[in-house]
């Protein structure tokens, strides 16, 4: 996969190729990714990437010129069918689907914005997708940018050491994950649960499903109200809840 970001801090962006599963991939030849700064391709002694908002108000607006340059140079050597993504609060709601479907393209083109906002005729002419990581203020793009190569990455084929990590985290069934315990088995008199210790691979599938249900019944309603419960189900979820006093 190949993927490219525009942004004014490179550095900050380029630096996750240096750490974990992004790093890996990147070793491995499984990620190329690079960072354009749209100050490279201004024309002003100044690199100057933002001007005040028509209108008036506070703060500063990214402008056309210079982030369209940026985004035309990324379109110019990445694969056919990579799409642009920018990443705005205006944007859909990033989630595991959505991380699933970037997986599968061959490349993904990322816009990280600043200041108060982008050009909106930018936006119309160039971008595909917007993207939130959700409901609150970020300095900038960078972070959400970083955000979402991580969560596309690990699904890469071949990334991850053991490629049911990808299949059993959390969002993927669905659910939040299932809590997970490593040694020793007791700790300040909290021990880990018998049916691990069991050995029984058919009753520990099952307790921690029925974790994950109820979990996510608890925590996150409404990843449950999304799934249709058949009746197995709703059992494991009722006795869930009535193990752990839970109405």
């Amino acid at each position: 996969m190949h993927m490219q970001v525009v942004t004014i801090f490179p550095e900050m962006v380029g630096n996750i190729a240096e750490f974990g599963v992004v790093g890996r991939a990147v070793d491995r030849g499984l990620l190329s990714l690079d960072c354009l700064n749209p100050r490279d391709f201004t024309e002003d002694k100044h690199r100057t990437v933002d001007d005040r908002p028509y209108g008036g108000g506070p703060g500063m607006v990214m402008k056309y010129a210079p982030l369209e340059a940026a985004l035309s140079a990324a379109k110019a050597v990445q694969p056919a069918g990579s799409p642009v993504v920018c990443l705005s609060p205006q944007g859909v709601v990033f989630d595991q689907a959505i991380a699933k479907r970037y997986a599968e393209l061959p490349g993904i083109i990322l816009l990280a914005g600043r200041y108060e906002g982008i050009d909106e005729r930018l936006i119309e002419a160039h971008v595909d997708e917007e993207l939130s990581l959700g409901d609150f203020v970020l300095s900038g793009g960078e972070i959400a940018a970083m955000a979402v190569i991580d969560a596309v990455v690990r699904l890469l084929p071949g990334v991850l050491g053991d490629e049911e990590s990808a299949v059993q985290d959390s969002f993927m069934q669905g659910l939040l994950d299932h809590p997970h315990y490593t040694r020793p088995e007791e700790i300040d008199g909290r021990r880990v649960p018998d049916v691990l210790l069991s050995g029984d691979h058919a009753r520990i599938a099952k307790w921690r499903y029925q974790q994950a249900l109820g979990r996510s019944y608890l925590r996150r309603p409404d990843l449950v109200d999304k799934l249709e419960l058949d009746d197995k189900q709703q059992s494991l979820l009722d006795e869930f809840l009535a193990i752990h006093n839970k109405d």
